[in-house]
């Protein structure tokens, strides 16, 4: 038996696929280069896509990952720190190389200064250091303290309410709490071993303002230069 094609003739069990050599007697198949004739499977395989990872073709109805025009078998597609398969899970990609979630917060996340886990979103920074929203707290009452006013005392943190009522110092005059930058005033004066807010640091007996002027301590009590001449 005489097969034909566009002027060519084969003898029916020379009518081969030039690849595979699979016999193409009442098979589809396809002329290409050189007018060599390929069946159908080897056609599609060289013009499949060719995987990242492993270069061989990607055929129809095998599972793959593209990203950036490039492809990879399902399988193929790994986690260049632990080499697990990510497949169609999260990663992060660093240059030619690809993380999975988990490898990339040890390896690239802050650490928090606190808890020394990574932040792998959000966070906040203080003096140069990262730290959750979580772990950065008032040490009395543990609210967050992100976008709060706060003050640091010797690495430890607290709201402006937990400050007054516990670190801050009594004024001697009115035994309110002394925060400078709060409310009115924010000079101190001290004076063995006690504190005064600058507008309550007056003489016992005539009340003139004495920060920063000359005083008396008589009794254990604070007069201006003149009073204790007239007790």
């Amino acid at each position: 038996q005489e097969l034909h094609f566009k002027n060519r003739y084969w003898h029916d069990n020379c009518f081969r696929c030039f690849k595979c050599y699979t016999s193409l007697v009442n098979e589809p198949f396809m002329l290409r280069e050189n007018n060599k004739v390929w069946c159908s499977t080897c056609t599609a395989t060289a013009d499949a896509p060719r995987c990242k990872g492993c270069f061989k073709p990607i055929i129809a109805g095998d599972q793959n990952v593209e990203y950036k025009k490039m492809v990879w078998h399902k399988d193929c597609f790994t986690c260049s720190q632990c080499k697990q398969v990510i497949g169609s899970g999260s990663f992060f990609p660093k240059g030619d190389d690809f993380y999975c979630v988990s490898c990339h917060e040890h390896k690239f996340a802050k650490t928090c200064t606190k808890c020394k886990n990574p932040i792998t979103s959000g966070g906040l920074t203080y003096q140069e250091r990262p730290w959750h929203s979580e772990c950065f707290i008032c040490s009395n009452c543990k609210k967050q303290l992100g976008g709060k006013r706060f003050t640091a005392v010797e690495d430890e943190f607290y709201c402006v309410e937990c400050y007054k009522e516990c670190v801050a110092k009594k004024c001697a005059g009115c035994k309110n709490p002394i925060t400078a930058g709060f409310g009115r005033g924010t000079s101190v004066v001290n004076y063995e071993d006690e504190s005064w807010h600058d507008y309550c640091f007056k003489c016992t007996k005539c009340a003139r303002g004495l920060a920063n002027k000359r005083f008396v301590c008589h009794n254990g009590k604070i007069y201006c230069a003149d009073c204790p001449q007239r007790l």
